[in-house]
């Protein structure tokens, strides 16, 4: 595992990692969330979620994980939430931390209209998308913090693909409530054509990149694997230029690889093994009280 990007930007560099289960699971309490949204018509819709929190826990920190969106349209609906039982739950819940996840407008059982499309590749809009990904988990946030038993302040944002891609994109709108934002694996356009390795437009991805750097307060830590087949190596490195030569925050690494394709890291079986230090690190960093 290697840091990457740090002889141009002075990034971190990871020079060693172990993998931290920090003792037994915790007891896990789950609760069913429905968050209120209203989509761009003013019709209101329920998000479905979860909150996962450990019982004997006072008050615990938040982490809102966002989840990402599948290339076919048609998967969309029959899309789920990881457990409470899960790997990446859990790697949290022993943490300490509360976990909410939420599926957005237009997904699983939440339904509705699916308000983050790009339109196109001929006139793909990534800023656009990107701000209406994070308009939502802006709402998830507000519903979150108002919770009981848990801390409304310094929360943690993850977000993977396209809720990487609306995580890096929420840095650059009013986010009172958050200390710290994780992109794993964000981006829009990948796989064009049904082909890995191929993105629709990514200069406009890049470009956006740059736009949402230039009002985004919170450093934030981006981690691709060197083998994601949607947003590879080459992409990932203007983005990540961009963002910094903006006057973004970003600490940033890429794993040499996971499995078959990096870009299933955050949820794939041992994951965590790899991008756990890179968190834990991180979050000692930047998660206290905003």
């Amino acid at each position: 595992m290697r840091g990457f990007l740090a002889a141009i930007l002075g990034l971190g560099v990871l020079v060693s990692a172990s993998y931290d289960a920090r003792g037994a699971t915790p007891h896990v309490v789950e609760q069913r969330l429905q968050v209120p949204i209203d989509d761009a018509s003013g019709q209101h819709w329920q998000m479905q979620g979860r909150i996962c929190r450990p019982a004997d826990v006072d008050a615990p920190k938040l982490v809102i994980i966002n989840h990402g969106s599948p290339p076919k349209a048609s998967d969309r609906p029959g899309m789920t939430l990881a457990g409470c039982d899960s790997e990446v739950v859990s790697w949290f819940t022993a943490r300490h931390y509360a976990v909410v996840l939420v599926l957005r407008l237009g997904y699983g059982a939440t339904g509705g209209p699916w308000t983050e499309s790009y339109a196109g590749c001929n006139d793909a809009d990534y800023y656009k998308a990107g701000l209406e990904t994070a308009r939502q988990i802006g709402v998830i946030v507000d519903y979150a913090v108002t919770l009981p038993h848990v801390d409304p302040n310094g929360v943690i944002v993850v977000g993977q693909s396209a809720g990487g891609w609306g995580t890096i994109a929420y840095n650059s709108v009013p986010h009172p409530h958050v200390a710290a934002l994780i992109n794993m694996a964000g981006g829009r356009g990948g796989h064009y054509h049904d082909q890995p390795d191929s993105n629709c437009k990514s200069e406009q991805l890049v470009d956006a990149t740059a736009k949402f750097a230039k009002t985004s307060p919170t450093p934030m830590l981006w981690i691709y694997a060197g083998n994601d087949s949607y947003f590879n190596p080459h992409l990932v490195d203007d983005m990540a230029k961009a963002f910094v030569g903006a006057g973004g925050k970003l600490q940033a690494y890429r794993p040499d690889s996971y499995g078959t394709d990096g870009h299933k890291l955050f949820f794939g079986r041992d994951g965590s093994r790899i991008w756990g230090p890179l968190v834990d690190a991180y979050l000692a960093a930047n998660s206290g009280p905003k």
